[in-house]
């Protein structure tokens, strides 16, 4: 049998341990919950840091929502003279930021401490932006729009244009990836996507496909849960992740948060602290701003 030359047999490896060393991020999402207890619940803030240096180092951080915990780890760090990785850090902080609007005046205050002034922050947001796909922009712009018309009583309009906007989301798969906020900004996907569970054509493809992204870092949970509850609830079935229209359905915790934990949802006592904690600090925030 003939050998395969050298360099071949090293691109091979290569790409093996590529394909092998892939991370996932439903593990990712487990660990920031469980620093997030250490923070939240234990009040061990110190220990919480030296936790989420050591994810950092093994996952590039998200920011998710409410959880924040990419910003709580630079914050608990600086509070605790802690080394959270500087300025790159604080860049990366921005461009995780960057879709939320004015959200990232709340932190000016820590990127001058660190010698980044208020120009360079903005301009940091502008280039960000620049990077955006701006024909993905426009296609689901007129996806969500599209996705509202009839509601809620013009149920055949409903469910073409659900349709119409699951081939989109296809598409888009199959084009560019999932179309996550480096790629379009901020924008509502979580509404897009739990409507797609009505899907009869597609459904059976974006459960699957929006999975493989949420293990990849591209899609949250939360996007994904809401889409399954949605479908089951459609098919007259028990909640499966307490999302969506969970209050309908009688909900055995216990299995719901082993459902949430295998796709790394918090548990559902986790969540209603974070959002009790959330809107506490939006209240705060709104009082501030109005002084």
């Amino acid at each position: 049998m003939k050998k395969l030359p050298i360099h071949y047999c090293i691109y091979f490896l290569i790409a093996l341990c590529l394909s092998s060393c892939k991370k996932n991020y439903i593990t990712y999402y487990n660990k920031v919950n469980e620093i997030d207890s250490i923070y939240r619940l234990a009040n061990n803030p110190k220990l919480a840091v030296k936790e989420y240096r050591e994810l950092f180092k093994k996952y590039t951080p998200k920011n998710q929502e409410r959880i924040e915990e990419y910003a709580t780890y630079i914050n608990l760090a600086d509070q605790y003279h802690e080394d959270f990785g500087g300025k790159e850090s604080l860049y990366h902080l921005i461009s995780l930021i960057a879709p939320y609007g004015d959200q990232y005046k709340n932190y000016l205050p820590l990127f001058n401490k660190y010698g980044i002034d208020n120009n360079t922050v903005e301009q940091k947001i502008a280039d960000w932006k620049k990077d955006l796909n701006k024909r993905l922009i426009d296609s689901f712009a007129i996806a969500f729009k599209r996705d509202q018309q009839g509601r809620p009583f013009d149920t055949l309009q409903v469910k073409r244009n659900v349709e119409k906007n699951a081939q989109l989301f296809k598409w888009t798969f199959e084009k560019y990836g999932f179309p996550s906020k480096d790629k379009i900004g901020s924008f509502p996907m979580l509404t897009l996507i739990s409507h797609m569970s009505d899907s009869k054509t597609f459904y059976p493809y974006l459960e699957t496909k929006i999975l493989e992204y949420v293990k990849s870092g591209d899609c949250p949970p939360l996007d994904y849960s809401l889409l399954v509850d949605g479908n089951k609830f459609t098919l007259g079935k028990s909640t499966y992740y307490g999302m969506g229209r969970s209050f309908l359905a009688k909900i055995d915790s216990v299995t719901v948060n082993r459902h949430r934990k295998n796709i790394g949802l918090p548990s559902l006592k986790h969540t209603a602290i974070l959002k009790r904690d959330f809107f506490k600090k939006l209240k705060e925030d709104e009082s501030h701003s109005s002084e």
